[in-house]
């Protein structure tokens, strides 16, 4: 028998591809609806707590109560936190200001948080410091917490009391400056050589492209570092009258000290807490009671949505990463 298959049964047609461009588009839009609901949702959060806040606009300072009293006797609290760079001494800069005009403020309380940062940030702090004493003879007490060393000391220094966390760490006085020798790196590696073409032999002393000589080192130190150091021992003695210059000098070797080293040194006028500087801030403007109020940046839309890319890299940017740059700076101080 032959088979039974019948010759002239169709074949049934291939099934239909599945439609996934479709579903790939609806996709697409639905994450990125979820998306514009999230921006959203954070954009309202945002305008609420702007208007907590209370930043009103045109307002530069934000004042948060760390401590119920009488508005008419007050106490600023300004922080210096963290490295300083010209952004933190303009931020500074700002608060002083407003404490200077505020004729309710009576005493200003500088708190330190820092492992110190550039020359010139540090001196435009300590310039506003002095200028704040000066031009309102408002007391102003320097409060160290954690860590207040070289540039963070330096700012301290302006202030007419100083008082440190037990724990808090200080001094490095000194001075810093380092770069990266980029030579091996661009010629071995990536087959780059730099042609340098200048009108003198010291104009790119020390540069990136070639190790650094004695010749330069004994240059830069006689140039910029040694007259760096000698400022900031100025500022010390001007500062801590009560210590000589000799006094000083043996203590400016870059050593840190804990607070305890720093009292006996008489680098520091007390060991304590904020409630210690905030007493200290109240014998000197002598007044029993203060509201004590810590000033704050007005609430920024644009930092909240990270417009800002702390990532981001231009040439500014790779100037400073190539250009040696003088620090009151402990180096190890970063990771606090």
């Amino acid at each position: 028998m032959g088979s039974s298959e019948n010759p002239y049964q169709l074949n049934s047609p291939p099934p239909a591809p599945k439609r996934v461009g479709w579903k790939i588009f609806f996709g697409i839009i639905l994450g990125l609806s979820i998306i514009a609901n999230f921006v959203l949702f954070f954009a309202l959060i945002a305008v609420g707590v702007q208007m907590l806040a209370g930043t009103g606009a045109g307002k530069s300072i934000v004042e948060k109560e760390i401590e119920a009293g009488p508005g008419s006797s007050k106490i600023a609290v300004i922080k210096i936190e963290g490295v300083i760079n010209s952004k933190l001494a303009e931020d500074v800069s700002s608060q002083i200001k407003a404490a200077k005009k505020d004729k309710n403020v009576k005493a200003v309380i500088f708190k330190t948080t820092s492992p110190g940062g550039g020359i010139g940030a540090s001196d435009r702090i300590h310039d506003q410091i002095s200028r704040l004493k000066a031009e309102t003879g408002k007391p102003t007490i320097a409060f160290m917490e954690t860590i207040a060393t070289s540039g963070g000391y330096y700012t301290s220094a302006a202030c007419d009391k100083i008082v440190a966390e037990p724990t808090a760490i200080t001094g490095s006085i000194g001075v810093i400056m380092g770069h990266f020798v980029l030579q091996d790196l661009l010629e071995e590696k990536l087959g780059i050589k730099p042609v340098i073409i200048k009108s003198g032999p010291k104009k790119d002393w020390p540069t990136s492209f070639e190790p650094v000589t004695e010749e330069q080192v004994a240059y830069l130190d006689k140039t910029l570092i040694t007259p760096a150091y000698e400022r900031f021992v100025d500022i010390v003695a001007k500062g801590r009258g009560e210590l000589t210059r000799e006094q000083i000098l043996a203590l400016a070797d870059g050593s840190v000290y804990n607070a305890l080293q720093a009292f006996d040194n008489k680098l520091i006028d007390e060991i304590g807490y904020m409630d210690e500087a905030i007493a200290a801030a109240k014998s000197l403007a002598n007044i029993t009671d203060a509201k004590v109020v810590e000033y704050k940046k007005p609430f920024s839309f644009e930092e909240f949505l990270g417009t800002k890319s702390f990532l981001h890299l231009d040439r500014n940017t790779l100037y400073e990463f190539t250009t040696p740059q003088l620090m009151y700076l402990w180096d190890a101080g970063l990771n606090f």
